[in-house]
């Protein structure tokens, strides 16, 4: 009752503020300033240290209801987009040409400007009404390119090497540390990506621009272009001064008055308050999935999964059974951006996600990537929501260890072991497997992988064969993965929210509540049963990085788990 109380009270306070700033006059144009990095959803508040260490960047999730405030008030006319360089995966792109389509199907201008543009700017840029440039400037090359590293010399000189088990060819996770270069999966692999993201840019231009297939590969292949270039090839409308802004865009010989967001927000008319009591749970999955405690650094190492996120298994199950238990949770969102890790730990968050699945709708939405683990944790979920850029996919599983050829003797280091135990030093870096040792990892992950089929062709109602067709390791974008049955739609967290909404059969608008994460245990709930049987003894060992060179037990890793920027978007 307290609850529909303050709710009332704050939605007459925030109708009382729209009438005061109803008699003010409004800015014509917003100017958002676009620039580096987004992360998807706001950071969870980290306490004092992190808040200090690491300011909080502005999400996409956060850009997007601004632009809606901007959307949902009439006195505005459009918005401009100062673009300078940005830090986007193609999937994040494709979620900034979906907020610019939302504010241009209101009814909203929206004009993009550069000093000059790159590949990421110009494909945000194409979903504007007008293209602007600024003398001098130019647009960089376009297309797509990606350079892939292979370490296996680099580690054999320093005295390592890599000895992997992979469930198919397709599993590619462990060739840079392997091999020398792409093996014919691979680049089988990395071709039919490129080729589903170079269409997407293609197709940006050809309806940006209004031009046919060969207007738009032409424009793409004559850049770079000097400013003039770009204006009569109709790469951009005009070229204009950034100060010459208000009277390009004036009406009636009367500048038009642009007022940067900062400013903006206090003029501009408030959204409705989403309706009180109920809302739509949520769980993110970010980062590197592994067993036990979730771990956010206080601000990011530049060194491969030390620095990165991890969310552990003992966190999100306790997060399901938070949302299983509380009434006013209505349904569960499943973020995940993540290109998998540890197999058990993928295998406790489906269950824990199936546990929910059972009492109340479960939707699952994709960010940059969603792959291996990332994807096991999807499948309870009744609807998938992927952008057209995730990488998704790489259904399959991998083990294995680094071998110490040299390193330990280069180090001047001796060790002698004391052990009892015919396989205790399976996963231990003094020697390869052998042939018994390799026999036993080759059929703990066949069972893995036989349990993440079982897991698949339940959830998308497909046959086992089926899935094991598209899957094997093999890594699609979000648009190639609709066509296979790996997703159910197109879209972000709008479309989520949307079809949680729907599949909850609640009309009017709730809030999106991240679930907190603590480390209080709760125990199991009995609501739902005929669970799957689970991974048993299988341990993950490599979900750390001292488990990464240490060796370990099946994984559900993906190829792509350290690609998070557009100059590595992909990487089988």
């Amino acid at each position: 009752m307290l609850a529909y109380v303050l709710f009332a009270l704050k939605d007459l306070w925030r109708r009382l503020a729209n009438l005061r700033r109803r008699m003010r006059a409004a800015p014509d144009y917003v100017l958002f300033l676009l620039e580096g990095a987004y992360p998807d959803l706001p950071a969870p508040d980290g306490g004092f240290l992190r808040r200090r260490l690491a300011p909080r960047p502005l999400s996409l999730e956060e850009l997007a209801e601004r632009f809606e405030e901007v959307a949902g008030d009439p006195r505005v006319r459009g918005v401009v987009l100062h673009l300078r360089a940005l830090r986007l995966a193609p999937a994040q792109i494709g979620t900034v040409r979906g907020m610019i389509g939302r504010l241009r199907a209101a009814g909203k201008r929206v004009v993009a400007w550069a000093t000059s543009y790159d590949i990421a700017t110009y494909w945000v840029a194409c979903a504007a009404n007008e293209v602007l440039l600024q003398p001098g400037g130019g647009v960089a090359p376009l297309g797509l390119r990606q350079e892939y590293v292979f370490l296996a010399d680099a580690l054999e000189a320093v005295g390592l090497k890599g000895d992997f088990v992979q469930i198919s060819p397709y599993k590619t996770a462990p060739d840079r540390f392997t091999r020398t270069n792409l093996s014919d999966e691979a680049r089988e692999m990395a071709n039919w990506l490129m080729d589903s993201q170079y269409h997407a840019l293609l197709e940006a231009v050809r309806a940006g621009r209004t031009l046919d297939e060969a207007g738009a590969l032409r424009l793409v292949d004559d850049a770079p272009l000097t400013d003039k270039t770009a204006l009569d090839r109709g790469a951009v409308d005009h070229l204009v001064h950034e100060e010459a802004l208000p009277a390009h865009l004036g009406t009636d010989g009367r500048p038009a008055r642009l007022v940067p967001w900062d400013e903006a927000r206090r003029q501009l008319l408030r959204p409705p308050l989403p309706h009180p009591g109920r809302h739509i749970a949520r769980i993110r999955i970010d980062g590197l999935i592994v067993d036990g405690w979730s771990r956010r650094p206080p601000f990011r190492l530049p060194f491969p999964i030390l620095g990165e996120v991890q969310t552990g298994d003992l966190t999100v199950v306790q997060q399901a059974r938070q949302v299983l238990e509380d009434r006013r949770a209505a349904a569960l969102i499943v973020y995940v951006n993540s290109g998998g890790g540890s197999a058990t730990a993928s295998e406790a968050m489906a269950a824990s996600f199936q546990q929910v699945a059972a009492r109340k709708p479960v939707v699952a939405v994709m960010g940059d990537v969603a792959a291996s683990g990332g994807y096991y944790v999807t499948t309870p979920a009744r609807w998938v929501v992927a952008r057209p850029g995730t990488l998704t996919g790489s259904i399959g599983v991998l083990a294995g260890k680094f071998v110490d050829t040299g390193l330990g003797r280069r180090l001047r280091t001796h060790r002698e072991v004391v052990s009892r135990g015919k396989n205790v030093g399976l996963f231990h870096p003094d020697r390869p497997f052998e042939p018994h040792e390799r026999a036993w990892v080759w059929e703990s992950i066949r069972r893995t992988y036989e349990l993440f089929l079982e897991r698949v062709a339940a959830g998308r109602k497909m046959p086992v064969e089926d899935v094991d067709h598209v899957g094997g390791g093999r890594v699609w974008t979000g648009r190639q993965a609709l066509e296979r049955g790996l997703v159910d739609e197109l879209g972000g967290m709008e479309e989520a929210e949307a079809k949680a909404l729907e599949l909850a059969g609640i009309t009017t608008r709730l809030s999106v509540r991240d679930v907190r994460e603590g480390r209080n245990l709760m125990a199991p709930s009995s609501v739902a049963a005929g669970e799957p049987e689970g991974l048993g003894g299988l341990q993950a060992h490599l979900a750390t990085a001292w488990g990464l060179f240490r060796g370990g037990a099946p994984l559900c890793l993906s190829p792509v788990l350290w690609t998070r920027d557009m100059g590595s978007a992909y990487d089988p």
